[in-house]
């Protein structure tokens, strides 16, 4: 098993802290991992993209230029990185900031509304977490439970207070691919 992620959007958005989750939890679950984040000029408000690869072998590079899955929080992340994914592969949109995208008919597209869910919870910077329920109940990766119990360890201390909140949007996301 070998799963290349590309996971991009604004600084802020939270790319970062979900492809730390997966590769902690990869980690946790006993695969081999590497999470290499990418920033633009600018931090919040900047691009910002991260590569995760959770293998069951050695990796032998931390890049992907052909992923299997992109999980794209905004439209010039969709631009960006949509003609990198594998011929088949998956793709996770914010469609609450990206309504007009040309398909590519070779990949599963996933449409996941994930502002409009984060501010129905009550919290829009939980939007990322609603990207990845949707994205492990799709892949499965690695397992929910293993990422809920991570979160203490991926978020700062000063965020604990919203882990209950960041496990409700995991499991909102999970819902939508159910």
């Amino acid at each position: 098993m070998k799963e290349e992620i590309i996971l991009a959007g604004f600084g802020g958005q939270g790319v970062m802290s979900i492809g730390k989750l997966i590769a902690y939890a990869g980690m946790k679950e006993g695969d081999e991992v590497s999470w290499m984040p990418s920033y633009g000029p600018e931090m919040r408000g900047g691009t910002a993209n991260c590569t995760v690869i959770v293998s069951s072998d050695k990796i032998p590079s931390p890049l992907s230029s052909r992923p299997d899955t992109i999980i794209v929080m905004n439209l010039p992340s969709w631009e960006k990185f949509s003609p990198m994914v594998k011929k088949g592969g998956l793709v996770l949109l914010n469609s609450s900031l990206i309504n007009k995208i040309v398909i590519r008919d070779d990949l599963e597209i996933i449409k996941v509304p994930a502002n409009d869910i984060a501010d129905k919870i009550g919290n829009k910077q939980i939007a990322n977490m609603v990207m990845l329920g949707a994205y492990l109940a799709r892949k499965g990766i690695v397992k929910m439970e293993t990422v809920k119990r991570s979160l203490k360890n991926v978020l700062p201390e000063r965020r604990h207070e919203l882990i209950p909140v960041n496990e409700k949007a995991l499991d909102y996301g999970v819902e939508l691919i159910d």
